[in-house]
């Protein structure tokens, strides 16, 4: 029996099939086909059909992998969506801090006049950010909206407009403030091509007293973590829904 299907590998290895390929039809241990194959010699074509069914097979499974992370990234979402569950005021205050804190402008002893800027190029970001600062109750007429856009992007400046005014929920007409960035947009970013719409910067006008008070948020936060929390989030695998106050 072992010589036929020894006879039948090195058939099937003469046409140029791989190991995978070969033992879909022969059951045999890997070990014992890589005995009885060490010694076939392989035309330049079938190594060529060998090497290209490996890409394809590599190929195959990166593609798979890749299906598989979507799919948990979906259900993550799904997940992410129930677990916040709906924000309260102080959520939503605490969260518009902290995105302040990373991506705004800072108050320091050398800039104690700072007024409240905030940069970013993701719309969902930009939208929180925009709800907490209606939430401070600042007038709509005190948010000024910029649009930076590289230089070599300037014909797309109407579409950027009128892409971020239905992202932000917002009217173009406010989007006048367009400033052009020269020099070489980077290889490495990810946001090129169509998924490039430019970078928005949210002002508030005299929001220098404002933006000290969110300095002193900053630092009531740091102090509270030092000292610990209440509560618990389900993200934590706790029972409780939200951290309380």
């Amino acid at each position: 029996m072992y010589t036929e299907l020894k006879r039948k590998a090195i058939e099937l290895r003469r046409q140029g099939k791989t190991y995978r390929e070969i033992l879909s039809e022969i059951p045999v241990a890997k070990s014992t086909l890589s005995d009885w194959l060490k010694s076939v010699g392989l035309s330049v074509p079938q190594k060529q059909r060998i090497t290209q069914a490996r890409i394809e097979a590599a190929l195959r499974g990166a593609q798979t992998r890749r299906r598989v992370r979507l799919e948990e990234v979906e259900t993550f979402v799904i997940q992410g969506i129930e677990d916040i569950g709906t924000l309260s005021a102080r959520d939503l205050w605490l969260i518009g801090i902290a995105l302040h804190w990373g991506e705004g402008s800072k108050q320091s002893a050398r800039s104690p006049s700072m007024g409240v800027a905030f940069c970013n190029s993701d719309p969902r970001i930009l939208r929180v950010f925009l709800a907490w600062l209606r939430a401070l109750k600042i007038k709509e007429s005190d948010i000024q909206y910029e649009l930076y856009v590289h230089i070599n992007r300037k014909n797309d400046t109407r579409t950027f407009r009128e892409w971020w005014a239905k992202k932000l929920g917002i009217k173009v007409q406010v989007l006048d403030r367009v400033y052009y960035k020269r020099g070489n947009i980077l290889t490495k970013r990810t946001n090129v091509g169509d998924l490039y719409h430019g970078l928005i910067r949210i002002k508030v006008k005299a929001s220098t007293v404002l933006n000290r008070r969110i300095h002193g948020w900053f630092e009531g936060i740091g102090s509270a973590v030092g000292s610990g929390v209440t509560g618990n989030t389900f993200a934590f695998e706790a029972k409780d829904s939200r951290i309380v106050p």
